[in-house]
């Protein structure tokens, strides 16, 4: 694999939109998201009234890289081999001997060797980028509020109440249908939840535009929300970047679907028409597949195998399918980054904006939480009398295997010149070259680190 990575070198660049090419002001709009599903659960559903209150302390529960097991309620943060570090009942973290009892230092039953595995199922949940969030802090206290009702007695059967949630406030007719909370209120107040793209990335649009590259946006939200979002962050001229833009992407299915079961639709104001038995010219689809949208590729850029990059923040839909499936090289748009310099979250919003909507400082999204420690590594203790050792946590050891690089966001290359080499992170297996522009503190810090 190649040791250096270049955006000069690739014929193609992709991007996802949502926490990829837009930034979302992460105290607001983890807040509208858990808001949206909560009141459903309370009103449609009958679920304690409690859950509609969140302090600020609340939110240092969420942490990306958790898996709720669905049979018991308990989240737990994993290992690089599979090896529970940390768990928790609800919100009730569990004390080292229990967790000792429960999962001892073998792997998980759910876990899957072959890292690379879809990770959804009908029995776990990975909580993976900031859409899923708040609904693992929601899922928390409905556990909580489940286990004092029932006095510890099982089933914690509330998964379908979630989903149904999901499906009220994200169907792809809420948006036109004004219905939920979420599409409503990002219609109404769209600078409370969002960060218009600085200058400097839409420049870097242009430069790699103007430099002959192919640009495209793949996006699973729907294109109503999709056209909001751009025209909100990028300006209304915004169709003129993209050569390609695909919504309703329905990813990962995208890259691992074969053709006859995900072909390309066209859309007519918004509303999905006939099936594509291929894709024959550029522009604005709807759905679809890897294998397709690579034809074209091939024939705009005259090239037999044309070299993709694709740009995305979630590992499950964007950064391992476009790896495993496609080939493509990948950015993952890693907000850590941020929250991890000196555990100051860097703020990217204006001063003038400061303080406008905030009431008690909630913790944002992508800073480090107390109960569950860092995203990257965590410690072990080791045999009685033994000093405790780091190991790596199993979703840093999936950025090191399907990334090519990872970032804090777009602004943070946007100034580079386009054929700036990228230490990438095949380069002597290491689990640190490719992050840019520096690796999160404690992978610098670690000393004692050991891979599993």
């Amino acid at each position: 694999m190649a040791q250096h990575f270049s955006l000069a070198a690739c014929d193609v660049v992709g991007f996802d939109l949502d926490h990829t090419l837009c930034r979302y002001n992460l105290p607001e709009s983890a807040r509208l998201i858990y808001n949206s599903f909560a009141q459903f659960l309370v009103k449609e559903k009958g679920y304690d009234k409690e859950l509609l209150t969140v302090t600020p302390e609340d939110w240092d529960f969420c942490c990306k890289g958790l898996a709720l097991d669905l049979e018991d309620g308990n989240f737990i943060k994993l290992a690089d081999n599979g090896t529970v570090l940390r768990a928790s009942h609800g919100t009730r973290m569990l004390a080292p001997e229990v967790l000792a009892e429960e999962y001892g230092r073998k792997e998980w039953k759910h876990f899957l060797s072959d890292t690379g595995t879809a990770c959804r199922s009908g029995k776990y949940y990975f909580y993976d980028n900031y859409f899923d969030l708040p609904g693992a802090l929601l899922c928390a206290r409905v556990v909580d509020s489940l286990t004092k009702q029932n006095s510890g007695q099982k089933p914690f059967d509330f998964w379908k109440d979630i989903v149904a949630a999901i499906q009220h406030n994200y169907k792809m007719s809420a948006f036109k249908e004004n219905c939920g909370i979420y599409f409503p209120e990002i219609k109404r107040d769209p600078g409370r939840y969002l960060h218009t793209c600085p200058e400097s990335v839409k420049k870097w649009l242009r430069r790699l535009k103007n430099a002959g590259k192919i640009l495209m946006l793949i996006t699973s939200s729907h294109s109503d929300y999709c056209r909001l979002l751009c025209k909100y962050i990028l300006g209304n001229d915004f169709e003129d970047l993209f050569d390609i833009v695909i919504t309703n992407a329905l990813k990962p299915g995208f890259f691992s679907h074969l053709p006859s079961q995900r072909p390309f639709r066209t859309l007519e104001n918004d509303e999905e028409q006939e099936a594509l038995p291929s894709l024959d010219k550029p522009g604005w689809y709807s759905q679809g597949n890897a294998v397709h949208l690579y034809e074209l590729l091939k024939k705009m850029t005259g090239q037999p195998e044309p070299k993709v990059v694709y740009f995305g923040d979630s590992m499950h839909s964007d950064i391992f399918p476009a790896s495993h499936y496609s080939n493509w090289e990948t950015v993952l748009i890693l907000e850590e980054l941020r929250g991890d310099r000196d555990g100051k979250p860097e703020d990217a919003e204006p001063l003038e904006k400061k303080g406008k909507y905030e009431g008690p400082k909630a913790k944002p999204l992508n800073a480090l939480s107390k109960k569950w420690g860092s995203f990257f590594i965590d410690s072990v203790s080791g045999p009685e009398n033994t000093q405790e050792s780091l190991v790596y946590t199993w979703s840093c050891k999936r950025i090191s295997a399907y990334s090519t690089i990872a970032i804090p966001s777009i602004e943070a290359i946007a100034e580079l010149p386009l054929d700036y080499k990228f230490t990438s992170f095949s380069s002597n297996n290491s689990k640190t070259a490719g992050y840019y522009p520096n690796p999160p503190l404690v992978l610098l810090n670690d000393g004692t680190l050991t891979a599993k």
